[in-house]
């Protein structure tokens, strides 16, 4: 590896993100997994992008349905992330088994995350990701506090107290 790449790596586990499920469904079959590169892109007309590792099967799930939802999930939702992340395929290869998810044509919603349904825009591979851009169909507000991901651990949020 080179410096250089090792640098950025190393760099970028400096920066805080919002821990997301990105979610799928349609005749590619209904998907999910752990994403941390999601950001909102515009709100004349709403959208967000994610970015999706080109090869994986979210990735390819995605495009060929056309759709997915990006779920933001709540500071107690460890669990979920690491289960949409793969912690636990070898035992439960099914990453939805005995959530109470709400079913939408995009893609499913998970229990007390922020969701955003969307229609794929473009999508547009850039090195090893697929830049998905997503024109925000739906959005369920759930008002909880975000999960976040830094330096390999994750956090929760809290404001800076007052001195």
């Amino acid at each position: 590896m080179s410096d250089h790449r090792q640098n950025f790596i190393d760099a970028m586990r400096q920066v805080a993100s919002t821990v997301t499920v990105v979610t799928t469904d349609g005749p590619a079959g209904q998907m999910g997994a752990t994403v941390s590169a999601f950001s909102s892109l515009s709100a004349d007309p709403p959208s967000v992008l994610v970015c999706l590792k080109a090869d994986s099967r979210i990735a390819q799930a995605v495009r060929d349905n056309g759709t997915f939802c990006v779920n933001i999930l709540s500071e107690g939702a460890v669990e979920i992330a690491q289960r949409f992340a793969g912690a636990f395929d070898r035992d439960n290869p099914d990453r939805f088994d005995g959530l109470d998810v709400n079913i939408t044509e995009f893609g499913p919603t998970l229990p007390r995350a922020t969701s955003f349904t969307c229609t794929l825009r473009h999508r547009h591979v850039h090195g090893s990701h697929a830049i998905c851009i997503g024109d925000v169909t739906g959005i369920s507000n759930a008002g909880e506090k975000p999960l976040t991901y830094l330096s390999g651990a994750f956090h929760i949020v809290r404001p800076q107290s007052e001195e």
